[in-house]
């Protein structure tokens, strides 16, 4: 695999009332791994095993490049949430695994630490990424997955209009465990209704 320099990517910042999302950089490796470390336990149950070295400056770097590699591909377009007041970050929210051709359709994926759940950020956030994610990338169709037990993300994505489809049976190695997810999703027409 040739190596990439580091990109910018090409999403520009989503500005809202309480924060704002903008593409991930190295300099905010600091912060991501002081929130990320403060809030394993609070994570953990609802992502894959973190490697050994997850928190590390250099598996961080790698995150950073295959982030901007998909931004460039446009496969992906990779977020973190930052307050508006102070600029320190909340979490992340990610419109990843785009497809086009007849689909044109993609998935978020989000987390937050665990100082700022429960607060309503995370659907400001999903208020933000949903209409760049139909009239910028001009995507049709958007989907998210979470496990059943996950009552806080299943409130978030109804609450935020997705409609729940039905069960992926065994969809996603999370916590070390396949579990099984529910599939939720929002068709563009969706919004405007």
């Amino acid at each position: 695999m040739i190596a990439l320099p580091f990109l910018k990517s090409a999403a520009p910042p989503l500005q809202g009332e309480r924060l704002y999302l903008r593409p991930p950089q190295l300099s905010d490796y600091r912060a991501w791994s002081t929130l990320r470390a403060q809030s394993r336990e609070f994570l953990s149950p609802w992502e894959p095993l973190w490697a050994a070295d997850d928190l590390e400056r250099g598996a961080f770097r790698h995150r950073i490049r295959h982030y901007d590699e998909e931004a460039a591909a446009g496969t992906a377009h990779p977020f973190f949430l930052f307050r508006n007041k102070d600029s320190r970050l909340l979490g992340g929210i990610t419109l990843g695994n785009i497809r086009r051709g007849v689909g044109q359709n993609g998935m978020i994926g989000y987390w937050i630490g665990e100082p700022f759940a429960g607060q309503g950020l995370m659907h400001e956030a999903l208020g933000l990424l949903i209409p760049y994610a139909f009239t910028k990338v001009r995507l049709h169709r958007l989907e998210a997955a979470c496990i059943p037990s996950n009552e806080r993300s299943i409130r978030l994505l109804e609450k935020a209009g997705f409609q729940r489809e039905g069960l992926l049976r065994s969809y996603l190695k999370i916590n070390g465990m396949w579990q099984d997810h529910l599939l939720f999703s929002m068709i563009e027409g969706d919004v405007r209704r």
